[in-house]
């Protein structure tokens, strides 16, 4: 089975391209810090790029994996619109993965570096507005990592909560390691925490469109209309719209 998998969950556009033999290629667009992401301009055109490298054509894809979130609004929309359109155009099955457990597989891999003897991993992916979206992962069967605690958007002092809550589900206490965005943003509060975090240039931070495939492999299939961004709290502009309504905005 051929899977294209990409992640537009955080402000890089993450796409990889994995063969029936079990090879992979990826590619990604890092917008420096303060650019405006290139998700809508950027994810056909990496798209393309592995394709034309692998000698594959778009009617070779069987399978379409996606980031489904929680993470930046506008990229996941831009992530699951153009999964689906890709997946109803090309005829191919379509499955969305999770973006904190895509972090937690990278981290959880028997190759992670620093992860190897971590016991758990809390995947932090920045939600702006001072919060961030966190869940808590450990080991699970055939490399996909199993849920201690779901992901939701919170304040970073409130991420040692998590971690204790992910500790009860477990039945003891484990050796945490964070990654992700959020977790360089907020290195210092989950330090204090007790929480191990990898240097700001470790890949462990970056969402693995590689990884999305692997998991994407493995999931169900959806539908069209199964297949939702998991925005896990309402929009800016919602918010916007609701305090220009009763009159709260200042």
């Amino acid at each position: 089975m051929i899977v294209l998998g990409f992640d537009t969950s955080t402000s890089a556009t993450a796409v990889a391209l994995r063969l029936a033999d079990g090879r992979t290629t990826q590619a990604r667009d890092d917008p420096p810090a303060g650019a405006h992401p290139g998700h809508a301009t950027r994810l056909l055109e990496l798209t393309r790029g592995l394709l034309a490298q692998a000698g594959v054509a778009w009617s070779g894809l069987d399978r379409i994996a996606v980031g489904v979130g929680p993470g930046s609004f506008t990229g996941l929309r831009v992530g699951v619109a153009t999964a689906r359109g890709l997946a109803q155009s090309l005829s191919a099955e379509l499955v969305g993965v999770s973006s904190p457990r895509t972090l937690a597989a990278t981290a959880l891999a028997p190759d992670a570096g620093d992860a190897e003897e971590c016991g758990a991993v809390l995947a932090v992916i920045d939600a702006r507005r001072g919060e961030v979206f966190a869940a808590a992962y450990e080991a699970g069967p055939a490399a996909a990592p199993r849920e201690l605690a779901a992901a939701r958007a919170l304040a970073p002092q409130e991420l040692a909560d998590l971690v204790a809550e992910a500790e009860r589900a477990a039945g003891g206490v484990r050796r945490w390691l964070a990654v992700g965005d959020g977790a360089r943003r907020f290195r210092e509060q989950l330090e204090r925490a007790g929480i191990a975090t990898p240097p700001d240039d470790s890949r462990l931070h970056l969402l693995s469109a590689a990884a999305v495939c692997e998991l994407g492999a493995r999931a169900p299939a959806a539908s069209l209309h199964e297949l939702l961004p998991d925005y896990r709290r309402r929009p800016d502009a919602e918010l916007a719209l609701a305090g220009v309504g009763n009159g709260s905005v200042r």
